[in-house]
């Protein structure tokens, strides 16, 4: 794959990693809206792709695949983020269940339960529940949700000198330790659904039969789980932050 100079062909990593590129963008379009178009997530992918082949060095502790597909769902990310898909209304909502889940888990020293988020958000339980059904798919990290201010410097940037991409921080020990943590803290039915999700890549249908709930109902425990996630990571961030 390496040319006379010694360098890795281009031409040659397109024809051989494009099915990766494919299959990447395949496992995040099924996770986002209908709205997110898969082309567009390719494209991105492929120029993340031949960002990889410019910047790999045999010499830096990870085999190419590896550190290409880092590359690539780093570049797809970055589009979706370019492409603001997600209407401001719905990341508003999402933010707001986050700091809802935050202040309850608080104030209670446990993880809290739907009933008492949808008590603190002042709406049904019924209605915080569709809410999540329509949150699934919405959630993703941005720098920006780690912002101490809108003058400071993001954690993550601070956390990430020399590092080439937003994905490459989350292999940051301190981040994947205070993951873990939340992983492990998160209750015991959205844990096993985190883990067929996204350890044993089960779709929805297949968990809902697994866990003998819903469809609709593992599309809501998601979002209620990935929000969880979400409020610990910024809490950690912020008492990081202020250190």
């Amino acid at each position: 794959m390496y040319n006379a100079q010694g360098k890795i062909s281009q031409a040659d990593v397109l024809t051989q990693y494009a099915p990766l590129v494919r299959r990447l963008g395949l496992q995040l379009v099924a996770r986002m809206p209908a709205s997110v178009d898969l082309d567009d997530l390719i494209q991105a992918g492929m120029i993340g792709l031949l960002d990889a082949a410019t910047r790999y060095k045999e010499d830096q502790g990870a085999q190419f695949e590896t550190y290409a597909s880092q590359r690539i769902r780093g570049a797809m990310l970055d589009e979706l983020r370019s492409s603001d898909w997600l209407p401001r209304s719905l990341r508003r909502t999402s933010r707001e269940v986050e700091r809802a889940v935050q202040k309850v888990e608080q104030h209670a020293g446990r993880a809290a339960s739907e009933s008492e988020i949808a008590d603190h958000l002042k709406m049904p339980l019924d209605e915080y529940q569709t809410l999540l059904q329509e949150l699934h798919g919405s959630q993703l990290i941005y720098y920006e949700d780690f912002d101490r201010s809108a003058e400071d410097e993001p954690f993550l940037d601070r956390h990430c000198v020399d590092r080439a991409d937003p994905l490459s921080a989350l292999l940051d020990e301190s981040l994947r330790e205070a993951l873990v943590e939340a992983i492990e803290r998160l209750p015991e039915r959205e844990k096993l659904l985190m883990s067929l999700y996204y350890e044993r890549g089960m779709n929805l249908r297949e968990i809902g039969a697994v866990m003998e709930v819903s469809e609709s109902r593992v599309c809501q425990l998601h979002s209620q789980a990935v929000a969880r996630l979400r409020a610990r990571l910024r809490e950690v961030a912020w008492v990081s932050a202020a250190a």
